[in-house]
């Protein structure tokens, strides 16, 4: 939920699919002060977590952000490491990673950091990826959501190769059918972030009724 034209309602709704279908981690915008704890409490006690996204493109800003929202009761965080300003960056990042993602364990938190895949060569994500490996970041994601182009899965199957089993891909940026998702998951990603995950649920029942019947007819 990080677009910038969803109303606190939409955040509400959305908070609540979370909260009953199950869903691993319902993120929002850190400049809607009062939803990291909202989320945090709206979720208590589901094993679901309250995700916020840090693009902030200073790194001493970035660490400041993210120990206010870790205060405000985020439980996983988002730190980009390449958009088109900061991609001759990439190559040094694993130090600003390491940073955020000890902040982040020493409060029980996650990190995923973002690849924005549409601005780097398959070299940069692979630098990108054993950046990632050194920080022990807990997911790397494929993209924001917001370039020109998102989630492919021969970025998906790049990464899953260059990273360690115990960090996640995260298929982001694009992904709005069960097809998309089913496929990410056989390219090996541990998860897919998604603005239309209540539709995909929907159809992945569907077709569970349609299996269950055919078995049983």
């Amino acid at each position: 939920m990080l677009r910038p034209d969803l109303t606190s309602e939409r955040v509400a709704a959305g908070l609540d699919l979370a909260k009953r279908r199950g869903i691993a981690c319902a993120s929002v915008r850190p400049s809607d002060s009062t939803w990291p704890c909202a989320a945090r409490r709206h979720l208590r006690d589901t094993g679901q977590r309250g995700g916020l996204s840090s693009r902030n493109p200073d790194h001493r800003l970035q660490l400041y952000e993210a120990r206010d929202l870790l205060r405000r009761g985020a439980r996983e965080l988002d730190a980009v490491v390449a958009t088109p300003t900061a991609v001759p960056r990439v190559p040094v990042c694993g130090i600003e990673l390491a940073q955020l993602s000890e902040l982040c364990h020493k409060e029980g938190a996650r990190l995923r950091a973002i690849l924005e895949n549409a601005y780097l060569t398959d070299e940069l994500k692979i630098i990108a990826c054993r950046a990632a490996e050194h920080a022990q970041v807990d997911f790397v994601s494929t993209s924001t959501g917001f370039a020109p182009s998102g989630y492919t899965l021969a970025d998906a199957k790049l990464m899953r190769q260059h990273l360690p089993e115990a960090i996640g891909v995260e298929a982001a940026g694009g992904l709005r059918t069960l097809d998309q998702v089913l496929e990410a998951l056989q390219a090996g990603c541990a998860r897919v972030a998604t603005g239309n995950a209540g539709a995909i649920l929907d159809e992945w029942q569907a077709r569970l009724d349609v299996r269950k019947s055919t078995e049983t007819a």
